[in-house]
């Protein structure tokens, strides 16, 4: 099996090798990246979404199993929000209607998943999580982070119906599934009953249901801005009155290392942070910002974002598995979409003054239009994709996937970035 990483580094393994020698990167030193270079990714990247990772419905097929040459779904209404807000990116540079076209199909799947048929849930979307948690629960986040896409195709396409969807969820969610008072929605939702999940996620398997306490349960969920949107949609003020409540919420427990290490999936017994579950939420900080102007706010994402500076190695690498501690990442997972979520936050700072981050997002533009795969891999699954990949065991068999969100993610940074680096 051979590899492209970047132009300069090509690596080949054998299955019987083991999977880690996979993930020792030789990265060319850095080199000034010039605009075409971000033009030619963007297509690239913008393409392989368009062509490669949606099915025949519009849907992302999600994870790719190198091992298996087969895609496996994973939070597909999430991850199909992401691709479509990527396509939306590179349309908007570009002006190439094939990523418009392909936006509105996925959008099409994602305003199908409303629900009629339920009256408890009636209003809300079957966002169901999939994977080891099954499809009985519906996950506040996966809806969430999946409709900046949505908003913005009805702002693309200058057609509501898109939006409408998306803030009917969004009502319902702040009706059932909020406690505002307490600064935190609940995580999940029983899609056949409507029940929402106050005693026991399943998320944390490994607690009984009588030893589950609210932060395990619930999370300010913030990701994806979804009430700043629907108030910006509607006008509806209990929607900025919730958003800035959660946000508020998000400053008063941050802790001293910035990443909320009391919300899964951040570890406090390993010492371990997510790669972006708290980049999402120094997002929506600085939407809250934009939406307020108070400083209070910025200051809060640049104490995350400083947290994923740290974490980047001198080429730009960021891996999945990070510890507060002195201990080396793992390197059996590279992580490209937080190399490029990272890259996103850090413009979002730089352009209101924190310049301190600009050498970071210089690190991650080379890293993202260098590790890319090969226009003319041998796998098509994996052309022109971004690396991305997530290693596990599953009983005896090595799980390597390269997953879609490394590429979506990209797509965004790059779109972001030309306009930082490159449009004055």
């Amino acid at each position: 099996m051979t590899f492209i990483l970047g132009k300069q580094t090509m690596v080949k393994i054998k299955y019987s090798v083991y999977p880690v020698l996979f993930f020792m990167l030789f990265i060319r030193a850095s080199a000034q990246v010039k605009p075409e270079e971000v033009k030619k990714a963007m297509n690239e990247t913008a393409a392989y979404v368009a062509n490669v990772l949606l099915d025949s419905e519009g849907k992302s097929k999600c994870d790719y199993n190198i091992l298996e040459a087969k895609w496996y779904p994973y939070e597909v209404p999430w991850h199909t929000g992401q691709a479509i807000y990527a396509l939306l990116a590179a349309y908007k540079q570009t002006g190439n209607k094939a990523y418009l076209d392909a936006a509105k199909k996925s959008g099409e799947y994602w305003i199908g998943l409303e629900i009629k048929d339920r009256p408890k849930l009636r209003g809300m979307v079957n966002a169901v999580h999939g994977d080891f948690i099954g499809d009985d629960v519906i996950v506040f986040s996966t809806v969430s982070d999946g409709t900046p896409g949505i908003y913005e195709l009805s702002r693309v396409t200058g057609d509501p119906k898109y939006a409408l969807v998306a803030t009917k969820a969004a009502g319902w969610m702040l009706a059932n599934m909020c406690d505002l008072t307490q600064g935190v929605c609940y995580d999940n939702v029983d899609a056949k009953t409507g029940e929402v999940l106050k005693e026991y996620s399943p998320f944390w398997k490994s607690k009984d249901s009588g030893a589950q306490k609210l932060f395990d349960v619930s999370r300010p969920n913030t990701e994806g801005a979804l009430f700043k949107d629907a108030y910006k949609f509607s006008g509806d003020k209990k929607f900025k009155e919730a958003f800035i409540s959660l946000c508020n919420s998000l400053v008063q427990l941050q802790g001293p290392e910035g990443v909320w290490m009391q919300f899964m999936p951040n570890s406090v017994a390993d010492n371990y942070f997510h790669p972006r579950f708290a980049l999402w939420y120094a997002e929506s900080l600085i939407e809250v910002f934009k939406l307020t102007r108070d400083r209070k706010y910025l200051e809060a994402a640049a104490k995350t974002a400083r947290v994923f500076q740290k974490a980047q190695l001198s080429n730009g690498t960021i891996f999945y598995e990070n510890y507060l501690d002195k201990r080396a990442p793992d390197k059996g997972s590279v992580t490209g979409s937080s190399v490029a979520l990272a890259g996103i936050v850090w413009i979002g700072l730089s352009k209101e003054g924190y310049a301190e981050f600009n050498p970071a997002i210089e690190r991650s533009a080379r890293w993202l239009i260098d590790n890319r795969f090969a226009q003319d891999h041998p796998d098509p699954n994996l052309r022109g994709a971004v690396l991305e990949t997530r290693t596990r065991m599953k009983k005896t068999k090595m799980w390597i996937t390269n997953r879609d969100i490394g590429t979506t993610f990209a797509v965004r940074f790059l779109a972001d970035y030309y306009d930082f680096k490159f449009r004055k």
